[in-house]
């Protein structure tokens, strides 16, 4: 069995917590997939009504490596982002809120304090990871692509 070391006498936290900050994409080549709905409640277009994407969200997170040898596990990050899978996104105030209520679907619904379009989507989900994932953690960068035509990313 060969031994590949990495050329360091000292513990392997210590070689780890030296190794400064790296990036982990999650997403990049392959991207994250969520079906939601959502709607523009003060859009002029035809946005403004319930409609429906099957979003591509990619994620990249900075920060230090872990004992385990990572910036952060992967399943963290998806496990917020699913957290939107299969629910209707929609703005504070709109009455589809209360609609989706009294059918008994509220868990259904995510309410945004701002329009839920890819570029908010990318903002609140950036701050949530932030809030969310270990300490180690000092950046989140999120793209979100609604269509083929349209993504949002910092």
């Amino acid at each position: 069995m060969a031994r590949i070391t990495l050329g360091e006498s000292r513990p392997s936290e210590t070689v780890l917590s030296d190794a400064g900050e790296r990036t982990l994409h999650v997403g990049r080549d392959r991207p994250i997939r969520i079906s939601s709905g959502h709607r523009l409640l003060h859009h002029e277009g035809k946005c403004s009504r319930p409609h429906g994407h099957n979003y591509e969200i990619s994620v990249t997170v900075t920060g230090t490596l872990t004992e385990e040898g990572w910036v952060v596990d992967k399943g963290e990050v998806t496990s917020i982002i699913d957290e939107w899978d299969h629910r209707f996104l929609l703005e504070e105030g709109d009455p589809l809120i209360e609609a989706f209520a009294q059918s008994g679907d509220d868990d259904a619904v995510v309410v945004l304090d701002y329009p839920p379009t890819a570029e908010v989507m990318a903002v609140v989900l950036e701050r949530r990871l932030l809030e969310s994932l270990p300490d180690n953690i000092s950046d989140v960068s999120v793209e979100v692509a609604e269509t083929n035509e349209l993504c949002a990313v910092l």
